[in-house]
């Protein structure tokens, strides 16, 4: 079972290497890889929404979702799965990125992007729609890069959906009871 998934993933990485790269696109998928760095993206929306009175809530449900992103990605999964990147399984898929340390399983660039897609998503649809694109193109590009297998990628987005949505409902419950009886606030 193990070998069926690593072939299915390996096959999907060199699909993507041999048809899929080229200047152009490692160009703009550099820019979507170095965007979720650290959750970058993610952590300076949650601030900008957090310094707003109107959607302080949502910043803190963001910042919220990805602190839990990041003990049950980081602090938890990775080092109880302990997967090797791609490019270190196998030498022939280079990277053109500086290559990442830790453990491959989940994408924590994944996980990262889709609690906060799956967040913003609760809360707006237009917003996100914008988000979802966001956090496929930088889930994307990991494999683009060979710094993670499909399945690590898979995996990082049913997380930060399932996770996301848990977070925004906690939150929004919390809130709920914070708004006094009577009151004409939604």
């Amino acid at each position: 079972m193990l070998e069926t998934i690593y072939n299915v993933d390996f096959a999907i990485l060199e699909f993507i290497r041999e048809n899929l790269r080229c200047g152009f696109m490692d160009i703009v998928m550099m820019i979507f890889t170095f965007a979720g760095n650290y959750g970058i993206v993610w952590n300076v929306i949650a601030i900008a929404l957090f310094i707003s009175k109107k959607y302080r809530r949502l910043g803190a449900s963001l910042a919220v979702g990805l602190i839990a992103c990041l003990v049950i990605g980081n602090i938890i999964l990775k080092p109880l799965v302990a997967r090797d990147r791609p490019f270190i399984t196998d030498p022939s898929f280079l990277t053109i990125i500086p290559p990442p340390s830790g453990n491959s399983f989940p994408s924590g660039h994944t996980f990262s992007s889709f609690v906060s897609a799956s967040i913003l998503a609760m809360h707006s649809r237009k917003a996100g729609i914008s988000a979802f694109g966001t956090a496929v193109l930088i889930a994307f590009s990991r494999l683009y890069f060979c710094v993670h297998f499909p399945t690590d990628v898979l995996c990082g987005a049913i997380l930060g959906i399932v996770t996301g949505i848990t977070v925004y409902r906690i939150m929004n419950r919390k809130a709920k009871e914070d708004i006094p009886k009577g009151s004409s606030e939604s």
